[in-house]
């Protein structure tokens, strides 16, 4: 395991985003794929949010107002936690512009929220995932599958198995998913944008 635990959920979020303008035969559209290029399960139903604690009243009003800045009105924040982290999920219409390309709008605003929100703050900082419209809690889950199904083939073929390129903190959700597994280890090589996680038997 590698510097991804280290990069918080402040380096946000998701390739595999749908392609515009293209159907498949039947009117279906192509969903989003998984790392290994592989169609994804169908998404779990969105998470439901919870009471906000007060600590996280300052951090959802600065996203409200980064996002009215970006020109995105009438949108609602609500406080979800999850397993993997603390979740900001942004509601609303039309929100594909704010998720972006292959979800790399998001990994950017995530970036810069959680820098501003923790200027000047030497312990104790406190990190958020932002969301739009569950994109990326879904892509978590996927990739969650994506890490148990490659502990699988890794310790069936005895060998080190190469994950496609991922963004940091999707790097991150498989190193914690495989984490305390006996069978296998993980660490990630290569360069941004092409880093990837690569899963070994111990």
């Amino acid at each position: 395991m590698d510097e991804d635990l280290q990069d918080d959920s402040n380096r946000g979020d998701a390739p595999g985003a749908r392609p515009y303008g293209r159907r498949r035969r039947g009117g279906r559209r192509p969903g989003p794929r998984d790392g290994n290029g592989d169609a994804p399960r169908p998404a779990a139903p969105r998470d439901q949010a919870v009471p906000e604690p007060e600590e996280v009243k300052p951090a959802r009003e600065l996203l409200e107002q980064i996002l009215e800045k970006m020109g995105i009105e009438s949108a609602e924040v609500a406080y979800i936690p999850r397993t993997e982290g603390e979740y900001l999920e942004v509601r609303g219409a039309d929100l594909a512009n704010l998720i972006g390309r292959h979800g790399n709008t998001l990994e950017a605003l995530n970036l810069i929220f959680n820098n501003i929100l923790n200027v000047g703050v030497r312990n104790q900082r406190h990190y958020y995932t932002i969301d739009a419209e569950g994109y990326r809690a879904r892509r978590a889950d996927q990739l969650k599958t994506i890490a148990l199904q490659t502990l699988e083939r890794t310790i069936r073929e005895k060998r080190p198995i190469k994950l496609e390129p991922m963004l940091p903190s999707e790097r991150k959700i498989i190193h914690l998913a495989l984490a305390d597994s006996p069978f296998v280890q993980t660490e990630s090589e290569g360069v941004e944008p092409e880093r990837r996680v690569v899963v070994s038997p111990k």
